[in-house]
């Protein structure tokens, strides 16, 4: 059922990041000023004014990245999860290398790579924490369920 759940949920967030990211124009086009509007508010508000649109921006990256990692690593058996690892940042660079090559309107950034990479790798962070709790678990509860089915039996006598 692991499988089946982080497989779907990978291919649903792929295909969001495909689209977010090889559309062929940029996905805040027409945006900017409702951004600055509520950056606005932010800033009135006691976000700093350091935070601006690059942030934003870089922000965003991360946030859509955290369930493609999460899904990615839950994809393989618990002890080749650490294969996301390289993967997360190795995909993100084959989009930014096509939005430079192929997509005009849209900018390629290694900021974005970076920012793609850290949300990827804390979605499969909360992964491996995922599976380590839930190992755990499932330790406590065989370990618990044996304990109640060992006490009063009898060893048979040869």
């Amino acid at each position: 059922m692991r499988l089946l759940i982080a497989a779907v949920g990978l291919v649903l967030c792929g295909a969001v990041v495909l689209a977010a990211t090889l559309s062929p124009t940029p996905i805040d086009q027409g945006y900017a000023g409702a951004i600055e509007r509520v950056l606005s508010v932010l800033h009135r508000n006691g976000v700093p004014g350091w935070f601006g649109y690059r942030w934003v921006e870089f922000t965003a990256n991360i946030a859509m990245f955290v369930p493609l990692g999460f899904f990615l690593a839950l994809v393989f058996p618990t002890r080749f999860l650490w294969l996301a690892l390289p993967l997360v940042p190795a995909f993100s660079f084959v989009l930014e290398t096509l939005q430079f090559f192929v997509l005009p309107a849209r900018f390629a950034s290694i900021n974005d790579v970076v920012a793609n990479t850290i949300g990827g790798w804390l979605g499969v962070a909360v992964a491996a924490s995922t599976v380590a709790a839930v190992h755990l678990r499932d330790r406590r509860v065989l370990r618990r369920w044996r304990e109640q089915n060992v006490i009063g039996v009898r060893e048979p006598v040869s």
